[in-house]
């Protein structure tokens, strides 16, 4: 049997459209309307409209995290199962909704809180960088203040978040191929995020957790763990943390994967996952068509 890990997207995999398919099952109804009862607003209208507005935080990631979900109702409807979940920042959310440790609504209010929270923020500034010296950015992040690495997306990938004249600084003491700024209004998986990171705490210690049924290898320590008190800490650590995903990525290998199923918009991590584990069988999971075009296959499989 081919053992499985799903995968969730995080911000940046949305598009316009995204989900709107998913309407003619019943699952994906009674989930947008829940959500629409809990957000005050529509993720469908949402979806189908401007790129512009879908790309605020505000509204991109509720939109990420109930498509995702619904897209695990479906694969779970088919039979499919995973052996163990990851989800790249947001995306983790979705991935402990799959494992069973957050149910649907309360999943949703975490992620429309920290939403705000990220909409709110203000004064930071992230750029994406290719190309580079691993060595000479480590050591441009230790000796200068403010700045660290939010993500390490693979070895020729990663994310620096601080203050504008810290990471400005960092660019400009580091040879490297190419920068693009990120369009965000914070300093996202950092230390400049503590007072949004402990207000969020606060409405995460009151969330009920349970005992992952598969284990979560969760971003800011990539190990599997199923304990509900772990998970629960490693996902407050998360908004001020880094998300490791190379190291995830050498994670799944490390436990037998052979396949991993992006369960969301998109294909940014399965591009990503091919960059640090070439051989992995790759799979997209966005759409009605490839849901259908998978379980035709016979390919939903169980493993423990």
């Amino acid at each position: 049997m081919t053992k499985t890990a799903w995968v969730f997207p995080g911000q940046g995999s949305q598009l316009v459209g995204m989900g709107v398919d998913l309407l003619e099952t019943a699952i994906a109804r009674e989930r947008y309307h829940q959500a629409e009862e809990i957000l005050g607003w529509s993720i469908l209208d949402c979806c189908k409209g401007e790129l512009e507005i879908l790309s605020q935080t505000l509204y991109t990631q509720p939109c990420l995290y109930v498509i995702s979900a619904i897209l695990t109702d479906l694969l779970r409807e088919k039979g499919c199962r995973s052996a163990v979940m990851a989800g790249h920042s947001l995306g983790e959310y979705a991935a402990l909704y799959a494992a069973g440790t957050l149910d649907f609504r309360a999943g949703l209010k975490l992620v429309q809180r920290r939403a705000e929270l990220m909409d709110d923020a203000s004064g930071g500034k992230m750029v994406a960088v290719m190309g580079f010296d691993r060595d000479a950015i480590d050591a441009a992040v230790a000796a200068i203040p403010d700045v660290v690495l939010a993500n390490d997306n693979h070895a020729d990938q990663i994310v620096i978040s601080g203050s504008p004249t810290a990471v400005d600084a960092l660019l400009a003491s580091v040879k490297i191929k190419r920068s693009v700024p990120l369009k965000v209004s914070g300093a996202f998986h950092s230390p400049l995020m503590a007072q949004a990171s402990q207000e969020f705490s606060e409405v995460l210690q009151s969330v009920l957790f349970r005992d992952a049924q598969v284990p979560v290898i969760a971003n800011v320590e990539p190990t599997p763990a199923t304990d509900a008190a772990t998970l629960q800490e490693r996902l407050m650590q998360q908004m001020t943390g880094p998300v490791r995903w190379r190291e995830i990525c050498l994670a799944l290998t490390e436990m037998g994967v052979e396949e991993v199923i992006e369960v969301g918009p998109g294909k940014v991590l399965t591009g990503l996952v091919k960059r640090t584990c070439p051989g992995m069988k790759l799979t997209q999971m966005g759409t009605l068509a490839n849901l259908a075009a998978y379980t035709s296959a016979d390919s939903c499989v169980e493993v423990a």
